[in-house]
Order: C-alpha cells, then structure tokens, then sequence
C-alpha cells in the first residue's frame, strides 16, 4: 500500500506557537516547517482570529507552516469545528504556501464569511501581533 503524502497546515491564530490552542502542545506532535504568508483580511472574532482569503482589502496574514499526521489534522478539524454543509464555522482549504521561498502544499481553515459581518478587521496580518498588543 502507498505511503499517504505528506499533510501540512498553515496556522495563523491561537494555534501558533504560545496561543491559546498551541499547535505544540497537541498530539500527535506536529514538525515545524517555518513561517509562511498568505493574501487574505483576518477579523477578530472574540478570543480568535478569522481568515478570508483574497479580496479587494486583502494584506499579508503571516502564520507558522507545520507537517501533521492525518490524527492531528482530525484534532484540528475538532477545534476549528468542521462541519459538513454550509454553517461551518470554518471551511479547509488547499493552497501553496510560501516557506523559505518554496511552495508546500497546506490546508488553511478559511473562516465562513457570513461570521465575519460586523466583526473589525485587523488592519495588518499577524494575529499574535494584534492580540498581544
């Protein structure tokens, strides 16, 4: 049987590294690959971040760029509350993310529109930045 290709996942909010949902300290221990960027607005929703990607006031959003196995992709799926069907809180995405100037294949969970209507952009692209501020 074929080994499964690689997963990785782009995180930009309370999963990097010292937020409140520290990719870090679940299991199984995802591998840090480095920084990454991509081109979207980020909301502040409550506690946590939302990224819409693209869009006419989109800004660099910066994020941490990790190897997981597909367990902890599950775990991810838990916390960001995927769900079948429209409603979701968050849809995953596949997209190239830049790291060290190479593209790695990543999933992003791309927050629903409809929860980000009245909700304040944040003017620049790093969460950790904005909530430390």
């Amino acid at each position: 049987m074929p080994e499964a290709p690689d997963r990785h996942v782009f995180v930009y909010g309370t999963l990097r590294r010292g937020g409140r949902n520290d990719i870090n300290a679940l299991a199984p221990a995802p591998e840090y690959l480095g920084m990454g960027e991509v081109r979207g607005v980020l909301y502040h929703i409550d506690w946590y971040p939302g990224l819409t990607l693209g869009g006419e006031e989109a800004v660099t959003v910066v994020g941490e760029v990790y190897r997981i196995t597909p367990e902890l992709e599950a775990v991810l799926d838990a916390i960001e509350q995927i769900m079948p069907g429209g409603d979701s809180e968050y849809f995953k995405r596949e997209l190239d993310i830049l790291v060290d100037g190479r593209p790695v294949r990543c999933l992003v969970y791309e927050i629903n529109p409809a929860r980000v209507r009245g909700k304040q952009v944040i003017g620049h692209g790093d969460w950790i930045l904005f909530h430390t501020s």
